[in-house]
This record gives structure tokens, sequence and C-alpha cells, in this order.
């Protein structure tokens, strides 16, 4: 399978940072199976730091990797309350989960204000995930530890212009 890195720089040998940002899935290195969503995420990537390039890092992984017993993966087939709960909590810094990956569908910067509604108790779960089925939400694959980011194989990079 491959696996697509959208950032400001070839990541050759993915690593784990802290991160200042939370996001959906806690610290990770995130991927995605769809090439325009790694761009997206290079190009705004770039916007936020400024006169830097936009990378898209290209990855190759075993086929049945996400369903190796030796790793502990959480698989989200879409965007329903379970997910919900795990992407709030992950963005509010309350949970630490003891996945090495999980799959899921994005919510990206766009989806902001609906997930905003509802940390605030303006939407309830339901009416937040009806807003969220509106957008096309591409899925994410992030990993979450040095043993499962070894099964990353770089294959090459390139620049989006």
């Amino acid at each position: 399978m491959k696996l697509f890195h959208g950032g400001i720089e070839i990541v050759e040998y993915p690593k784990i940072f802290d991160v200042q940002r939370l996001l959906d899935f806690g610290n990770g290195f995130y991927t995605t199976t769809n090439i325009n969503q790694a761009e997206s995420w290079a190009t705004i990537k770039k916007k936020r730091i400024g006169n830097v390039k936009s990378i898209v890092s290209i990855y190759e992984i075993n086929d049945d990797l996400i369903y190796n017993p030796n790793y502990q993966t959480k698989i989200f087939e879409k965007a329903d309350e379970q997910w919900l709960d795990f992407i709030v909590s992950n963005r509010k810094g309350n949970l630490i989960h003891p996945y090495d990956i999980v799959k899921g569908p994005v919510a990206d910067d766009t989806l902001y204000t609906t997930l905003l509604l509802f940390e605030t108790g303006i939407l309830s779960k339901k009416e937040t995930i009806i807003r969220l089925k509106t957008h096309k939400l591409f899925d994410q694959i992030s990993f979450h530890n040095k043993e499962v980011i070894k099964e990353l194989n770089f294959t090459e990079a390139y620049e989006v212009i």
C-alpha cells in the first residue's frame, strides 16, 4: 500500500515529535492514502510557516500491516460518535491511547468550526455527525511508536508547485 505524507521537507526517516498543536489521533506520524490530501496538507503547512517548500513524501507498507497482531490498531470506518469522542479527546489533550496505528477519517481545519460548536455544547453528537457527513472526508493513518514507524519504507518525494 502507498502512503503519502505532506509537509515542508523530505521525510526519509519518519519520527514522532511532540507537537504543540493537538491532533486528531494524538502525537504520531500522519499519512494518508490520498495523494491530493497529502498535497493539501503540504500546502497548508507552507502557508502557516512561509518561505519553505511544500513536499510530499511517499512510502510503501505491507498491505496487511494495519491488521498485524504484533501492533495494536484502532480503525474508524466512518465519522461516527466513537470517532468524534476519540478526536475531541485527543484535540483537548485528554487522551493518551495505547494504539500503535490509528486509521480513520480526517477532521481537517475546514471542519474546525463544526467541532468547536460541538465542544462548546451548541451542537449535539448527532447534529455534529450529520454536519461532518456533508464534507468529503479523506483518510489518515497515524503511527504512534518507534517500532511501527520502521515499517514505513520511503520511496520518493516531490515538491508541490
